[in-house]
């Protein structure tokens, strides 16, 4: 997370921990920071009636939290059938291979580092763990390996950090690409005005509460990104050539417990500039 913007698509207060859809629960790691907002949110997906639940980003090697979430499954009556992972940061992916020897899961990622099992995930793959159906969507741009998982039957998205609750996300040059990142936000947005019956209504994110206007949410994703990218370009055209120098000019107003990540995002916005030939 680099910006402390106005909360996009209208966030459900500050209740996290508990909150979600019909087949989706999050349980929240305990690891707030500027960078993570609350904390990690792990998600729990499960069709109704079901054994095997999919857990969705195990999140830090915290041992309290891994089995918190192995109990809350559980105590659902049901057993681990499958963990995904959004993308490999250590706030989602750090404790996965701990939460599989837990819960006897295996582990599906883009990254065939982070797998546990010989399958990975690729794009258009969908997956049917205990009758419940996640498409997986291709999100590059935060990092290289970025994935959202569309969850249909309750009109959701699961975005990991591609879209947050609150504020807006980095792009976390050098494996981190603007370009990749607006074409994901673009392609998110196709989603949510898709014909009715299989249009996305709602974001589960990786960090923040549930948003219940998705589209909203991604419009001002991408206008956000829109208005940094012009404000990057301005400041360079008035002399500020480092990243370091557009950050204090332009991120000024933001905490700078953030500007580290904001550099982030900054090399990522003067490396697309110079690759369009507009610096």
């Amino acid at each position: 997370m680099t910006d402390a913007a106005i909360p996009p698509g209208r966030p459900r207060g500050g209740a996290i921990d508990g909150t979600g859809t019909a087949r989706a629960v999050c349980v929240l790691a305990p690891n707030p920071s500027p960078m993570t907002l609350d904390g990690t949110n792990t998600w729990i997906v499960a069709e109704p009636g079901s054994s095997l639940a999919v857990v969705v980003d195990p999140g830090p090697p915290d041992e309290g939290h891994l089995r918190r979430v192995a109990d809350t499954v559980e105590r659902s009556g049901r057993r681990v059938g499958l963990t995904l992972l959004t993308h490999g940061h250590a706030d989602h992916a750090g404790g996965a291979a701990r939460f599989a020897a837990l819960t006897g899961s295996t582990v599906r990622a883009l990254d065939p580092a982070l797998r546990l099992g010989e399958e990975g995930l690729r794009a258009g793959d969908v997956i049917t763990t205990g009758g419940l159906e996640l498409r997986v969507v291709p999100t590059p741009g935060h990092t290289a390996d970025s994935l959202s998982f569309l969850l249909p039957a309750d009109g959701a998205v699961l975005t990991g950090d591609t879209v947050l609750g609150r504020g807006t996300t980095m792009v976390a040059h050098p494996d981190g690409r603007l370009g990749e990142y607006l074409d994901s936000l673009r392609r998110l947005r196709s989603l949510t005005v898709a014909a009715a019956e299989d249009r996305v209504r709602t974001v589960l994110p990786g960090h923040g509460p549930v948003l219940d206007d998705a589209q909203g949410a991604v419009e001002y994703y991408l206008a956000h990104r829109a208005s940094r990218l012009a404000q990057v370009e301005t400041a360079v055209e008035n002399g500020h050539r480092t990243a370091e120098e557009v950050v204090a000019h332009v991120y000024a107003d933001v905490d700078r417990a953030l500007w580290p990540a904001a550099e982030l995002s900054v090399r990522a916005q003067l490396e697309y500039l110079e690759e369009h030939g507009l610096v």
